[in-house]
């Protein structure tokens, strides 16, 4: 009878937690919260490292973000296993995490010697209490228990690297992408794998330095061979080629530097200009070693960057002689690479000038200046530029699911960097 009633308390205690859990969230990278800033996800120790684990190689993902409200919330995580194009998959929770499902993130501290307070929360992915059993995609959730508000999401990829991938990055053939665009091409050798019918049972999905929203996804073997797979499609696995990316160093509020004009302190903030950037897209390429637009936390002589770090209110500019038919929007791994509002630029004619002023963390940001197109895809030639010679890192990820099988199965992944 007693082992009963706990059974029921369990029971009763789980669909309690289920039914409070937020049902209003995007399958994607996305704050919901304003007071919510610096998100990063990536390997532990590996800070400028995309969000992909292995099942069984013992590392982990390290989630780190800033409460800017400062007080101590019930933040909550919970993962959701997903299918190849990030709907749910149909396993219950049981069938992928050996552990909790749900759990309060433990471990959080509180900035000192800022002028700006919060409170910064680490979570590592697996932990003692949630270990993860199967490949494939997944969706991190952050939500707040006492409101039921979501806080965060963020995509992670869990492989069991059954097969080998390699690949290669050229000029298209089509003449007028030559200059500008990057082509993949990639074989995958299965020889581990027994594939029956690899046209309907392997897709694969190509990033650009980690971007989803131009990913190229649900791409089926070219051809097949004895044990491998080849995506030497013409003009099908096509980016733009992009630009390297531009840079601000905020590393260190009390300085200046070639990128940031003036830092003034005053009460309670800093206020940073930038120097007026000039639009790029009739200049000739220039190689400059870049973060693939990516950014890190960071300051010379702080020891604990994550709890000590100030932040600023910084200006951005770009000259234009007369506004564009597009909005415009700053870009980034910072900005999620999605056009949020507190991103987007507005234009003073007085001035020819675009701006706006983002609160950022002390680190070294990459960024870029998008136009939103008509289909919400970011443009980034009219102000950027384009060029074959620009250096990217590109991320084949393959799937694989069985005749029968329930969700699929990421069985290898591999970064293909262009320089």
């Amino acid at each position: 009878m007693h082992i009963r009633l706990l059974l029921l308390s369990f029971l009763f205690l789980g669909s309690f937690n289920l039914l409070a859990q937020p049902d209003d969230f995007r399958y994607s990278d996305y704050v919901y919260q304003d007071y919510i800033k610096s998100v990063k996800f990536h390997v532990s120790g590996l800070p400028l490292s995309y969000p992909i684990i292995d099942v069984e190689a013992g590392t982990q993902l390290k989630l780190s973000f800033d409460d800017l409200e400062y007080e101590v919330s019930n933040y909550y995580y919970k993962i959701i296993h997903c299918n190849q194009d990030w709907t749910p998959s149909i396993l219950s929770e049981l069938e992928y995490i050996d552990g909790f499902t749900e759990t309060r993130i433990p471990e959080f501290e509180y900035s000192f010697n800022t002028l700006t307070a919060y409170t910064h929360y680490d979570l590592m992915i697996p932990n003692r209490d949630t270990k993860l059993t199967k490949s494939g995609n997944y969706l991190l959730l952050i939500y707040n228990e006492d409101d039921d508000e979501p806080i965060l999401t963020r995509r992670f990829m869990v492989v069991d690297p059954l097969v080998t991938v390699a690949g290669n990055i050229h000029a298209p053939v089509e003449a007028a992408k030559i200059r500008f665009y990057q082509e993949i091409d990639f074989t995958i050798n299965y020889e581990n794998v027994p594939l029956r019918n690899p046209q309907k049972e392997v897709r694969a999905t190509v990033l650009q330095n980690g971007r989803w929203d131009n990913a190229v996804q649900n791409i089926p073997p070219f051809f097949t061979k004895r044990e491998e797979l080849l995506f030497t499609y013409q003009g099908k696995i096509v980016f733009p080629a992009g630009n390297e990316y531009r840079f601000v160093d905020i590393r260190d509020l009390r300085t200046t530097n070639p990128t940031v004009y003036t830092v003034e302190r005053l009460d309670n903030y800093y206020d940073v200009t930038l120097y007026t950037d000039q639009k790029r897209s009739n200049d000739p390429y220039l190689f400059r070693e870049d973060l693939n637009g990516q950014y890190v936390i960071d300051h010379p002589q702080n020891r604990r960057p994550n709890l000590q770090n100030d932040y600023a209110d910084v200006l951005f500019s770009l000259k234009s002689a007369a506004p564009f038919q597009e909005e415009v929007y700053l870009y980034g791994a910072f900005t999620d690479w999605t056009f949020q509002e507190q991103y987007k630029m507005v234009y003073n004619p007085a001035t020819y000038t675009y701006i706006q002023k983002v609160e950022l963390k002390e680190g070294l940001y990459n960024y870029a200046y998008a136009l939103r197109g008509d289909k919400g895809e970011a443009i980034t030639q009219d102000t950027e530029g384009s060029w074959f010679s620009a250096e990217n890192d590109y991320i084949i990820l393959v799937y694989y699911r069985p005749f029968g099988g329930r969700y699929d199965q990421l069985i290898g992944t591999y970064v293909l960097a262009f320089q």
